[in-house]
Formats: C-alpha cells, sequence, structure tokens
C-alpha cells in the first residue's frame, strides 16, 4: 500500500482496504466456500450501519450480537462499529443468568440473533425481564432487516476514541465488567498482531476461536483487518477437521488457546503439507512446556507464546518468531506496549524479583462501563494497566509468570471468577457455605472445583448440586468436583482462604 494516511478509525480502515486492496479476499467461509473480497466486505459493512442507523440509533448505544462464528457475524460486527455504535458480542457459553446480566448492564438497544442462539437469549431476557428488539442474523448472509423499519441513513465517520467494542470479562467481584475499547485501541491491538508477528497481506489466518472472545477478534480479525490479509471463518472449531482445513486454504497461521493443542495433539487424524504453516500462536492461558515441545516436534512448526488480556485488546507481550530466540516458559517481551513489575507502590522491580506485571499503551482500554471505582483501581493515573499477575522480567525483558493476585480461574483461556460458582451454590436451599477454585488440567490448563458446607443435616446428592450449577452458570463453567466439607480455611477477617483449599483436597 502506497497511502502513508494511517486510518485513526476502522471506518476508514475498512474504506481504505477496499480502496487499495478491493479485489483481495479477507474472509472465506469453508462452509459454503464464500469468498468475501475487502470491496465487497465494505459495501456490506456500510451497507448494514446505514440499516442501523435507520433503526434510530444513535451513537454510541450498545447492540447486542448473539452468534457463532461466521462470515455473516463478523461483517455484523464490523457494521456495527463502522457505525459509531457499540458492538457487544456475547459469550455464548455464560449460561441465561450470566447473559442477561450483560444484556441489561450494556443498556443494549436491540440484539441480533443467530438461529442457534434463540432459545439462549430468550432464557437470558426471561432471566431478567427484559423485551429487546430482536432480529434475526443470518450466519452467511448477515442481518435480517424487518421491511417496516426506517430509511437507511448514511454513517458518519466515528472518531478515533469512540468506543466501538464492549467485551464483558469475568473479574473478582464475580459479576462480568464491560471492557470499553475505542477504535484506536483496537487498531492498536490489531497493529501490534500483524507487525509483532510480521504478517503481511499474503498471509492466510485460520480462525478457530468464537469472535465473542478477544483473541478471537482482536488478533485474528484485527489482525487480518489492519495486515489487509486474509482469514478463514469456520463457524466452530473442529478438531477432526483442523489440519484438513490448515492444508487446503494453505493458511499461515492461527491462534489458539493450550486447550486446544492439548486437543490437536491427543488427535491422530493425518496431517499433509505444512510447509506454508509460518507459525502457530498461543494465548489466553499458560501453555505448558510439555505440550509446547510436543508440538513442536510433531508438526515442527513453532509456537509463539503471547500474553494478553480482554482490557488490552489481547496481546501485551509476544515471543519472536524464528530465527530469533524464543523461550519456552516465558509469553515473551513487550511489542507496542511498555511492560513494567511493579511493587505494591508500582515502583520497578530489579530484573529477576517477582512484583505485578503492568502494561502502558495504545491498546489499553478506556475503562469499565459504568465502574468508574473499578477502572480506578485498575489504570493508574499515569496508564498503567494493573494485570493483577505475578510475575519477573529477566535480563532480556522476557515476562515470567509466577502466579495470580486475582483468584480467577482461567478454563481453556477464559476468565472465571469463583465468586460466580460460589453464588450459584449458595443459591440452593441446602448450601451453607461454598468456595470455588481452579485445579490444574491438561486439557483445559485449569478445572473448577468447589467445597461447600451444608446447612445443618442436609444429605442431598452431590450430582443434584452439580445440575443446579449447570442450570445458573451453564456447563462450561460448572465444577468439575463439588467436595463436601465440615470446615473451610478461613482467615482473621473470616474470609475463606481461597488458595488453601486445593492444597486441602489434593496434598499428598
Amino acid at each position: 500500500m502506497m497511502d502513508h494516511q494511517i486510518p485513526q478509525t476502522l471506518k476508514e480502515q475498512v474504506d481504505r482496504n477496499a480502496q487499495m486492496r478491493g479485489d483481495g479476499i479477507w474472509m472465506i467461509s469453508p462452509e459454503t466456500g464464500e469468498e468475501v473480497s475487502f470491496a465487497e466486505a465494505r459495501s456490506r459493512i456500510s451497507d448494514i450501519a446505514a440499516h442501523l442507523l435507520g433503526l434510530g440509533l444513535k451513537e454510541g448505544v450498545s447492540v447486542a450480537i448473539a452468534a457463532p462464528n461466521s462470515v455473516g457475524s463478523c461483517l455484523m460486527f464490523m457494521g456495527v462499529v463502522y457505525a459509531g455504535l457499540v458492538a457487544v458480542p456475547l459469550n455464548l457459553v455464560a449460561g441465561p443468568a450470566m447473559v442477561g446480566y450483560t444484556l441489561r448492564h450494556c443498556e443494549a438497544d436491540v440484539i441480533f440473533v443467530a438461529d442457534d442462539c434463540k432459545d439462549l437469549i430468550q432464557s437470558a431476557q426471561d432471566e431478567e425481564g427484559l423485551q429487546l428488539q430482536t432480529m434475526r442474523l443470518d450466519l452467511d448472509k448477515g442481518p435480517v432487516w424487518d421491511g417496516s423499519m426506517g430509511e437507511p441513513l448514511t454513517p458518519t465517520c466515528p472518531h478515533s476514541q469512540t468506543i466501538g467494542l464492549m467485551m464483558y470479562t469475568s473479574g473478582t467481584t464475580g459479576k462480568p465488567k464491560g471492557v470499553m475499547l475505542s477504535h484506536a485501541n483496537l487498531l492498536a491491538a490489531g497493529r501490534y498482531i500483524s507487525l509483532g508477528h510480521a504478517i503481511a497481506e499474503k498471509d492466510r489466518a485460520l480462525c478457530v476461536l468464537p469472535i465473542y472472545h478477544i483473541n478471537g477478534l482482536c488478533v485474528t480479525v484485527m489482525g487480518t483487518l489492519v495486515s489487509a490479509s486474509t482469514v478463514v471463518m469456520p463457524y466452530r472449531f473442529s478438531v477432526s477437521t483442523f489440519w484438513e482445513m490448515i492444508v487446503r486454504y494453505r493458511c499461515s497461521w492461527f491462534s489458539a488457546v493450550p486447550t486446544q493443542y492439548a486437543y490437536i495433539l491427543n488427535n491422530d487424524t493425518p496431517v499433509g503439507d505444512l510447509s506454508h504453516l509460518r507459525f502457530a500462536r498461543s494465548a489466553s492461558a499458560p501453555l505448558s512446556p510439555d505440550i509446547h515441545r510436543r508440538f513442536e516436534e510433531r508438526f515442527d512448526v513453532p509456537i509463539i507464546e503471547t500474553m494478553g488480556l480482554t482490557e488490552t485488546g489481547s496481546q501485551i507481550t509476544t515471543n519472536p518468531l524464528p530465527p530469533a530466540r524464543r523461550k519456552i516458559g516465558s509469553p515473551g517481551a513487550a511489542f507496542g506496549n511498555e511492560i513494567m513489575v511493579g511493587d505494591s507502590d508500582r515502583i520497578a522491580m530489579p530484573t529477576g524479583q517477582t512484583g505485578e506485571i503492568l502494561v502502558r499503551g495504545k491498546n489499553v482500554m478506556q475503562g469499565y462501563f459504568k465502574q468508574p471505582e473499578e477502572t480506578a483501581k485498575t489504570i493508574t493515573q499515569d496508564g498503567w494497566l494493573r494485570t493483577g499477575d505475578l510475575g519477573y522480567m529477566d535480563e532480556d525483558g522476557f515476562i515470567y509468570v509466577s502466579g495470580r493476585i486475582k483468584e480467577l480461574i482461567i478454563k481453556g483461556g477464559e476468565n472465571i471468577a469463583p465468586r460466580e460458582i460460589d453464588e450459584a451454590l449458595l443459591e440452593h436451599p441446602n448450601v451453607l457455605e461454598a468456595a470455588a477454585f481452579a485445579v490444574p488440567c491438561e486439557n483445559y490448563g485449569e478445572s473448577i472445583e468447589a467445597c461447600i458446607i451444608f446447612k445443618d443435616e442436609a444429605d442431598i446428592a452431590v450430582d443434584v448440586l452439580k445440575a443446579h450449577c449447570v442450570s445458573k452458570l451453564g456447563k462450561f463453567k460448572s465444577p468439575d468436583q463439588i467436595h463436601v466439607m465440615h470446615d473451610l480455611p478461613k482467615g482473621p477477617s473470616g474470609k475463606v482462604q481461597r488458595l488453601k483449599l486445593y492444597d486441602l483436597i489434593h496434598a499428598a
């Protein structure tokens, strides 16, 4: 591209790609065979934006999206942002109660729903007593417009600081928090990916993570948008067809979470010629060095381990590409932003000493929606975002994560607040106390278990409690094991010492 004007908004980026590389292919759907060029993408995105504004939606209004991955859902997201509105992709594995909370909290005026998600969204709205304007989203064609709606309106250009994405992430408070990412944040996230991994127009990515996950959206979708390269967008990740898609579409990279690497390694599907696959990328949770080595030995493809947060549009550190030296066990060094390991006063720690990992840069969120106090706790006055992770930096600037200040459980790359599980268990009439905790797991990185104390002499089957949790949280967030206890370890204030539970249950 010869144009030196750097886009300041996603609308400008979409327009520029259509102008400079209109015939190039942005998205491919393996299920339908459809290929969408950058010129066609702009046409469809601007049409969606115009129709949204025709609904009477004003800049800054939230538009919720409930859909699995597809060309249609990706264009829907981009259309919302192109119009200067706020896209709120809903976590489809969160369960009706959490989806309902998100819909109410984000103040969405309208929700676009794929057919597969209708029951979930109806249950979520019933949970909160909501009756949002609901419109159908076709996975391939995009939104299906009501014939009675108003005339489409031409979108005006949003500003770089206009919020484009609100993605909800779990925190230690239990309720998900709405992370507000501006156009500038999203573009920075995409640039740090594309520049950090040397992604060029000729590259092709396979999207194996849902785009309601920050990794799927900001790494794979934003990374290909900013670099004007291609993304192959299947409806869902399938380990049995994974290598076949990589080979068929000659993909040069993909971004996955450690859980997926475990499944890929445990699958015996034959693998074809991988000479076009430049690298694999791992993020969202620490990658086991054993899985890392086994994957590289078996497939002769380097894994680039990285670290990211929803609050930073994903990536904050990355290992370099070969032939530069990567360090297994480390998510790499800062790229694009600044990283500091600080003490309790956020003063930089000497090399090799453990402290909290902090990040500062153009990708750092604008804050948590309607939670100014949480925002102030997380982002310092001089712009450092507190990650809540403990770690140290070596002499080469590589970060090593040693633990978490926050008690988040990271299962399959998804952040889960233990308190969410506590509260679901405590809603059962026979449970007196409850505390969930993380357990190391080869497939998911961490799995969920919980300790409970029954009220009085209550004696019900643990399976009943598990089913209760599934009804409240969905299967993914529900504990795999529930341990019945007579007492829980507590500190002087009476707070359960959650970090002691693992040793209490699993110590040899």
